[in-house]
């Protein structure tokens, strides 16, 4: 089974959007579970009346404890930390994982207007959505207004779209992460562990994790981008939406203070890429 993990802050038209598309595309057996960090606008109560497992905390935890609180319940041997502002592809979870076994991953993200195979593709799809969305965005933050963001981006067929890319990239994948959907592995917890809590910008955390004990132990390889699967993420909705600060804010650490240039360079090295 497949343990799908969510953490909320209110953005109830985008939450409702997140599980329709969800249920639809999904094509394996799953659990969601929703970490909801305070929400006053009955987005917990809408998850739990579709089934789902929420955690309600009294206050906004930052991300990577909200993923680690997720993980203590969740039932699946596939872990899937995906953000509530995207529209996952349809059979995004088949699709990633069969790109993860031709490729021998334990942890792996879809592509998406963050990244794409090159960096000419991904400007032009930026440029586009940046268009698109800063003429709907007129029309407030609302489920028709979201939709028809999606809608224009991909010429009415989303399913198309994914498709194309499906059959042009199949089994495709490059080393690096985008953060909105991260699918992996249980026994990957073994090799790098859970969520580092004091590392708010915990997909580049994993990412660097991946990449060390990669070159230390050589049990695993690092957070790879599977090409042939394409999630749509709205990007900056969460940030837009005003959550109160974090909680536990005075633990948070910036990727500088725990990653040294040293241990960087050596990264660089072994392995090669960008940090």
């Amino acid at each position: 089974m497949l343990s799908i993990i969510t953490a909320i802050h209110n953005q109830l038209p985008v939450n409702r959007l997140f599980w329709a598309n969800l249920q639809r595309y999904t094509s394996s057996p799953f659990e969601l579970i929703i970490i909801d960090n305070a929400s006053t606008d009955g987005s917990a109560d809408f998850f739990e009346s579709v089934g789902a497992r929420v955690i309600r905390n009294p206050v906004n935890y930052c991300y990577p404890v909200s993923q680690n609180q997720g993980i203590a319940i969740a039932r699946g041997e596939w872990l899937g930390f995906l953000n509530n502002d995207i529209i996952v592809s349809p059979r995004w979870d088949r699709h990633l994982m069969d790109n993860m076994d031709a490729n021998g991953l334990d942890v792996a993200t879809c592509c998406g207007v963050e990244q794409l195979e090159t960096p000419e593709a991904t400007r032009t799809l930026k440029r586009r959505w940046k268009r698109i969305k800063g003429v709907c965005s007129l029309l407030g933050i609302n489920e028709r207004s979201l939709s028809l963001m999606h809608r224009w981006m991909y010429h009415g067929d989303w399913p198309a779209f994914c498709e194309r890319r499906y059959r042009k990239f199949h089994l495709q994948a490059a080393e690096g992460f985008v953060g909105n959907t991260v699918l992996m592995r249980r026994a990957a917890l073994d090799k790098i562990g859970l969520w580092d809590e004091r590392i708010q910008a915990g997909d580049f955390d994993l990412y660097l994790r991946s990449k060390k004990r990669a070159a230390s132990h050589g049990d695993i390889k690092p957070v790879h981008i599977a090409l042939d699967t394409f999630n749509h993420h709205f990007i900056r909705l969460t940030i837009k939406a005003r959550p109160p600060n974090f909680a536990d804010t005075g633990k948070l650490i910036g990727l500088g203070e725990k990653w040294s240039p040293e241990e960087s360079e050596w990264l660089k090295q072994r392995l090669g890429g960008q940090e």
